[in-house]
């Protein structure tokens, strides 16, 4: 195993509930997982990512928490996820958790004795206070809207959620709350699990005092305010210490708001805290000018701030850190629809555009489950259709509650952002439910199944899949696509993205129209000693079609 093995890997998100069912209740589970990593290994990645699988009532899809410990009976026992793990380690494949320790379910164990009274040994395991004024002990604004603050008959007290009410926030401050996280992280890595992607956690330490919020108070600035707290470096190194260090492991944490300066910090080559982190600057680049709305809206993304983000994160982590490179996840529209063109003209060719765009750049690549068929968002036309808690808490504030916008606008914004494009079932073929399961599915298939979907990839050597193995297979062989310096070419440019990279077996030149007209870019090519990849079938030197992505090798 090569020294901080990350690096040299690719990721495989698996979104459990829509990924395959294997025994008929229409929901995914861990053995439809184990009989489908023979196409995970195919694909050519290295590690899985799996989103929550333990015991949740599924009020934010497992993001919240009621045991740590067991696996969510809709997915199966422990025996299987032992034989999960076990089949993916006889494949070569790694096995990543997520980690949600942020907040819990308001079913947890912790939660429950915590609210019985306020000297419990589980008493201060959340964030309590008292009520200032007969009101809420501050003014800040939930993700999911609403006040943070749930009062609590019980105890006569508030509780704090970032997220839902249901979503309680662990209080970090306290020293045996962050033991009994750092004994359940030891539980699952003496099962041989292989790291931890660690939902929000650079909210996990609050700023002193909870003080109120000046200026405008949203979602948004209150997540903001909130992230990166006085003490998270602290809580980190304390983690890393007591229990990262300790495995060969691979670790990854969700900070929304994180700047490259935070992410050195925490991920740097002489920090002791994470490998890398998933930032959010890239895919939060068109928040709606009426800041109310947060990152709803419809507006396409403009090139050039997509450059100018991305390439921020290469050349500041360069040689200091390390980057997480995604176009999407499970909190996330589909990539060819946000940044690509979903068109019935284009969406292979922009797909592919995507995939070589981002998997030469300098970081671990994560592919989230139907990407690599150029899988697609809902287009959903009715708030009905809508499953996530998020979606249906925004439209029926934004809409019914406060009148900010029209429902047919927010219908719109939905279409465009909602995290349910993401959530889909994944589609393996053409048949009445894709593939995934023989019962109804628990969330609507994508009608454009039919055409989309692994065996018609698979049987179609020209298909988005191959390209992604391809892209894999590449990255896995050149030492200088995998550790290479990155150089961004003209940033200003608003139809082309182009960069290079230079390292140990030479340069190489990537190139991708982002439009969907022919364009002529001079990058000295012809000079190349071999085109690596392209997503048409012939090189036309300077000419870019509509979408066409290709990369050159110049040897040294």
């Amino acid at each position: 195993m090569t020294e901080q093995w990350f690096k040299d890997s690719v990721v495989y998100q698996v979104y459990p509930m829509s990924f395959q069912d294997s025994n008929g209740d229409g929901i995914g589970d861990l053995p439809g997982i184990t009989s489908r990593l023979e196409y995970i290994k195919k694909l050519g990645a290295d590690v899985i990512w799996l989103n929550p699988i333990y015991v949740s009532p599924n009020k934010d899809n497992g993001y919240d928490i009621a045991d740590y410990e067991a696996i969510n009976p809709t997915y199966g026992t422990m025996a299987d996820f032992d034989n999960l793990l076990e089949k993916a380690h006889e494949l070569g494949l790694k096995i990543v958790m997520d980690l949600v320790v942020n907040h819990t379910s308001d079913q947890h164990k912790w939660f429950q004795e915590s609210r019985k009274s306020k000297d419990n040994p589980y008493s201060d395991y959340y964030i309590w206070r008292d009520p200032v004024d007969g009101h809420e002990p501050n003014n800040w604004v939930a993700a999911f809207g609403g006040s943070v603050w749930e009062y609590d008959e019980g105890r006569g007290q508030y509780y704090l959620h970032m997220y839902a009410p249901s979503q309680p926030d662990l209080n970090w401050t306290n020293p045996k709350l962050r033991e009994a996280v750092y004994s359940m992280q030891r539980f699952w890595l003496d099962k041989s699990v292989d790291g931890f992607r660690m939902d929000v956690i650079n909210e996990i330490s609050k700023p002193d005092g909870l003080p109120n919020m000046t200026g405008e108070v949203t979602a948004g600035t209150t997540q903001d305010f909130i992230a990166d707290g006085p003490h998270l470096g602290e809580y980190l190194s304390e983690m890393n210490e007591k229990v990262l260090s300790k495995y060969d492991i691979m670790t990854v944490g969700e900070m929304p708001g994180v700047t490259t300066e935070d992410a050195i910090e925490y991920t740097g080559l002489k920090s002791n805290e994470l490998n890398m982190v998933f930032e959010f600057e890239h895919v939060g680049l068109t928040n709606n000018p009426d800041t109310r709305l947060g990152r709803w809206n419809d507006v396409p993304v403009k090139l050039t701030d997509l450059k100018h983000a991305l390439n921020r994160w290469q050349i500041a982590l360069d040689g200091k850190g390390w980057n997480s490179l995604y176009w999407n996840n499970h909190d996330q529209p589909r990539a060819v629809s946000r940044f690509g063109n979903d068109s019935d003209e284009f969406r292979v060719r922009s797909a592919k555009a995507l995939g070589t765009t981002l998997h030469f750049l300098q970081g671990t690549p994560y592919v989230f489950e139907g990407e690599e068929l150029g899988m697609t968002n809902g287009h959903f036309t009715r708030v009905d259709q809508y499953e996530d808690v998020e979606s249906v808490n925004v439209y029926k504030e934004m809409v019914e509650d406060k009148k900010i916008v029209d429902g047919p606008t927010m219908l719109k914004y939905l279409a465009n952002m909602s995290r349910d494009n993401a959530r889909t079932p994944m589609q393996w073929d053409a048949s009445e439910n894709a593939g995934f399961t023989t019962a109804t599915p628990w969330y609507a298939v994508n009608p454009n199944h039919k055409e989309i979907n692994v065996q018609a990839n698979l049987e179609d050597p020209d298909s988005v899949f191959y390209h992604y193995q391809k892209l894999i297979k590449i990255r896995h062989e050149s030492e200088t696509i995998r550790r290479g310096t990155f150089e961004a070419l003209d940033e200003d440019d608003d139809q082309v993205y182009a960069y290079r990279r230079h390292g140990e077996d030479g340069t190489y030149l990537i190139m991708t129209n982002f439009t969907d007209q022919t364009v002529t870019r001079d990058y000295q090519q012809a000079d190349a000693s071999e085109l690596v990849i392209s997503n048409y079938q012939d090189d036309q030197g300077t000419t870019l079609r509509p979408y066409e992505s290709k990369v050159y090798r110049f040897a040294k």
